[in-house]
Protein backbone atom coordinates (compact mmCIF):
# COMPACT_ATOMS: atom_id res chain seq x y z
CA UNK A 1 0.00 0.00 0.00
CA UNK A 2 1.12 3.57 -0.72
CA UNK A 3 0.36 6.91 0.90
CA UNK A 4 -1.71 9.07 -1.40
CA UNK A 5 -1.23 12.82 -0.99
CA UNK A 6 -3.98 15.26 -1.89
CA UNK A 7 -3.13 18.68 -3.35
CA UNK A 8 -5.55 21.49 -4.14
CA UNK A 9 -5.04 24.48 -6.40
CA UNK A 10 -4.56 27.91 -4.84
CA UNK A 11 -6.66 30.18 -7.12
CA UNK A 12 -5.25 33.35 -5.55
CA UNK A 13 -1.78 32.44 -6.83
CA UNK A 14 -2.69 30.66 -10.07
CA UNK A 15 -3.86 31.76 -13.52
CA UNK A 16 -5.27 30.01 -16.59
CA UNK A 17 -4.72 32.03 -19.76
CA UNK A 18 -4.89 31.60 -23.52
CA UNK A 19 -4.18 33.53 -26.69
CA UNK A 20 -5.32 33.32 -30.30
CA UNK A 21 -4.18 35.13 -33.42
CA UNK A 22 -6.45 37.99 -34.51
CA UNK A 23 -6.32 39.21 -38.12
CA UNK A 24 -3.30 36.89 -38.33
CA UNK A 25 -1.04 39.75 -37.20
CA UNK A 26 -1.50 40.04 -33.42
CA UNK A 27 -2.72 38.08 -30.40
CA UNK A 28 -5.91 38.39 -28.37
CA UNK A 29 -5.42 37.16 -24.82
CA UNK A 30 -7.91 35.92 -22.30
CA UNK A 31 -8.22 34.07 -19.02
CA UNK A 32 -10.63 31.98 -17.01
CA UNK A 33 -11.29 33.41 -13.58
CA UNK A 34 -13.07 30.42 -12.01
CA UNK A 35 -11.37 27.04 -11.81
CA UNK A 36 -10.55 24.27 -9.37
CA UNK A 37 -8.40 21.18 -9.31
CA UNK A 38 -7.71 18.14 -7.20
CA UNK A 39 -4.40 16.34 -7.59
CA UNK A 40 -3.38 13.10 -5.95
CA UNK A 41 0.24 11.91 -5.81
CA UNK A 42 1.99 8.90 -4.33
CA UNK A 43 3.88 10.58 -1.52
CA UNK A 44 5.19 13.85 -2.95
CA UNK A 45 6.16 12.39 -6.35
CA UNK A 46 4.43 14.48 -9.04
CA UNK A 47 5.38 11.96 -11.71
CA UNK A 48 2.58 9.89 -10.16
CA UNK A 49 0.06 12.74 -10.23
CA UNK A 50 -3.58 12.01 -10.97
CA UNK A 51 -5.07 15.35 -12.04
CA UNK A 52 -8.72 16.41 -12.18
CA UNK A 53 -8.91 20.03 -13.35
CA UNK A 54 -12.16 21.92 -13.99
CA UNK A 55 -12.86 25.35 -15.48
CA UNK A 56 -16.08 27.36 -15.54
CA UNK A 57 -16.28 28.60 -19.18
CA UNK A 58 -18.69 31.34 -18.14
CA UNK A 59 -15.79 32.97 -16.29
CA UNK A 60 -13.92 33.73 -19.53
CA UNK A 61 -12.51 37.26 -19.57
CA UNK A 62 -10.72 38.88 -22.53
CA UNK A 63 -11.11 42.46 -21.36
CA UNK A 64 -13.94 43.13 -23.83
CA UNK A 65 -17.54 42.54 -22.71
CA UNK A 66 -18.97 42.05 -26.22
CA UNK A 67 -16.25 39.55 -27.14
CA UNK A 68 -16.80 37.66 -23.88
CA UNK A 69 -20.54 37.39 -24.61
CA UNK A 70 -19.70 35.98 -28.04
CA UNK A 71 -17.29 33.44 -26.52
CA UNK A 72 -20.04 32.24 -24.16
CA UNK A 73 -22.49 31.79 -27.05
CA UNK A 74 -23.09 28.58 -29.09
CA UNK A 75 -20.48 29.85 -31.59
CA UNK A 76 -17.83 29.00 -29.01
CA UNK A 77 -18.24 27.60 -25.47
CA UNK A 78 -22.07 27.46 -25.41
CA UNK A 79 -22.10 27.92 -21.65
CA UNK A 80 -25.86 27.42 -21.29
CA UNK A 81 -25.48 23.82 -22.43
CA UNK A 82 -21.92 23.00 -21.38
CA UNK A 83 -21.14 24.17 -17.88
CA UNK A 84 -17.60 22.85 -17.53
CA UNK A 85 -14.25 22.45 -19.28
CA UNK A 86 -12.22 19.61 -17.81
CA UNK A 87 -8.75 18.13 -18.04
CA UNK A 88 -7.85 14.70 -16.68
CA UNK A 89 -4.09 14.10 -16.67
CA UNK A 90 -2.24 10.93 -15.69
CA UNK A 91 0.67 10.29 -18.06
CA UNK A 92 4.09 11.95 -17.83
CA UNK A 93 7.57 11.88 -19.29
CA UNK A 94 10.62 13.57 -17.81
CA UNK A 95 12.36 15.68 -20.48
CA UNK A 96 15.48 16.67 -18.54
CA UNK A 97 16.90 16.94 -15.05
CA UNK A 98 15.98 20.63 -14.71
CA UNK A 99 12.28 20.10 -14.00
CA UNK A 100 10.91 19.86 -17.57
CA UNK A 101 8.20 17.31 -18.29
CA UNK A 102 5.62 16.38 -20.90
CA UNK A 103 2.13 15.65 -19.66
CA UNK A 104 -0.70 13.90 -21.51
CA UNK A 105 -4.35 13.96 -20.60
CA UNK A 106 -7.92 14.22 -21.84
CA UNK A 107 -9.32 17.70 -22.47
CA UNK A 108 -13.11 17.99 -22.68
CA UNK A 109 -14.77 21.06 -24.21
CA UNK A 110 -18.44 21.16 -25.30
CA UNK A 111 -18.76 17.46 -24.52
CA UNK A 112 -15.91 16.50 -26.88
CA UNK A 113 -12.89 14.76 -25.36
CA UNK A 114 -9.48 14.71 -27.05
CA UNK A 115 -6.05 13.70 -25.81
CA UNK A 116 -3.52 16.54 -25.65
CA UNK A 117 0.11 17.04 -24.67
CA UNK A 118 1.28 19.89 -22.44
CA UNK A 119 4.76 21.10 -21.50
CA UNK A 120 5.39 21.38 -17.76
CA UNK A 121 8.08 23.27 -15.86
CA UNK A 122 8.27 22.20 -12.22
CA UNK A 123 9.21 25.09 -9.95
CA UNK A 124 9.76 22.97 -6.85
CA UNK A 125 8.19 22.31 -3.45
CA UNK A 126 8.60 24.61 -0.44
CA UNK A 127 7.00 25.25 2.93
CA UNK A 128 5.50 28.74 3.14
CA UNK A 129 5.72 31.02 6.22
CA UNK A 130 2.41 29.61 7.52
CA UNK A 131 3.63 26.02 7.48
CA UNK A 132 1.80 24.93 4.33
CA UNK A 133 3.65 22.85 1.77
CA UNK A 134 3.33 24.39 -1.72
CA UNK A 135 4.30 23.22 -5.21
CA UNK A 136 4.57 25.39 -8.33
CA UNK A 137 4.26 24.67 -12.04
CA UNK A 138 4.21 26.52 -15.36
CA UNK A 139 2.22 24.68 -18.02
CA UNK A 140 1.93 25.48 -21.71
CA UNK A 141 0.62 23.93 -24.89
CA UNK A 142 -1.20 24.42 -28.16
CA UNK A 143 -4.53 23.02 -29.34
CA UNK A 144 -6.64 23.28 -32.50
CA UNK A 145 -9.97 24.70 -31.39
CA UNK A 146 -11.95 23.11 -34.24
CA UNK A 147 -11.19 19.69 -32.75
CA UNK A 148 -13.61 20.64 -29.95
CA UNK A 149 -16.31 22.17 -32.14
CA UNK A 150 -15.13 25.78 -31.74
CA UNK A 151 -15.41 26.39 -35.46
CA UNK A 152 -16.71 29.97 -35.77
CA UNK A 153 -14.65 32.27 -37.96
CA UNK A 154 -15.09 35.11 -40.42
CA UNK A 155 -13.50 35.77 -43.79
CA UNK A 156 -11.95 39.20 -44.15
CA UNK A 157 -12.65 41.36 -47.21
CA UNK A 158 -9.04 41.18 -48.34
CA UNK A 159 -8.90 37.43 -47.83
CA UNK A 160 -7.74 35.42 -44.87
CA UNK A 161 -9.52 34.50 -41.66
CA UNK A 162 -10.29 36.67 -38.66
CA UNK A 163 -9.08 34.12 -36.09
CA UNK A 164 -6.47 31.39 -36.09
CA UNK A 165 -7.42 27.78 -35.54
CA UNK A 166 -4.57 27.38 -33.07
CA UNK A 167 -4.97 28.41 -29.44
CA UNK A 168 -1.97 28.72 -27.12
CA UNK A 169 -2.51 27.76 -23.49
CA UNK A 170 -0.41 29.10 -20.60
CA UNK A 171 -0.98 28.31 -16.93
CA UNK A 172 0.82 29.19 -13.73
CA UNK A 173 -0.33 26.88 -10.96
CA UNK A 174 0.38 26.85 -7.25
CA UNK A 175 -0.75 23.79 -5.30
CA UNK A 176 -1.27 23.41 -1.58
CA UNK A 177 -0.77 20.08 0.14
CA UNK A 178 -3.77 18.83 2.09
CA UNK A 179 -3.32 18.16 5.79
CA UNK A 180 -4.81 14.66 5.39
CA UNK A 181 -3.46 11.70 3.45
CA UNK A 182 -5.18 8.58 2.09
CA UNK A 183 -3.90 5.04 1.93
CA UNK A 184 -4.05 3.80 -1.65
CA UNK A 185 -3.99 0.14 -2.64
CA UNK A 186 -1.38 -0.56 -5.32
CA UNK A 187 -4.14 -2.00 -7.53
CA UNK A 188 -5.80 1.44 -7.57
CA UNK A 189 -2.78 3.16 -9.14
CA UNK A 190 -3.35 3.95 -12.82
CA UNK A 191 -0.56 6.44 -13.46
CA UNK A 192 1.72 6.09 -16.47
CA UNK A 193 5.34 7.13 -15.89
CA UNK A 194 7.60 7.23 -18.92
CA UNK A 195 11.40 7.61 -18.89
CA UNK A 196 11.54 8.68 -15.29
Amino acid sequence: METRTKWIIDPAHSEITFKVKHLMITNVRGQFKEFEATIYTIGDDFLTADIDFRINPESVDTGNADRDIHLKSPDFFDVDQFREISFIGNSYEKVDLEGSYEMWGNLTIKGITKKIKLEVEFGGVITDPWGDKKAGFDISGKIHRKDWGLVWNSMMDGGGLLLSDEVWISCSVELKKSKTEDVLESSDISITKVNN
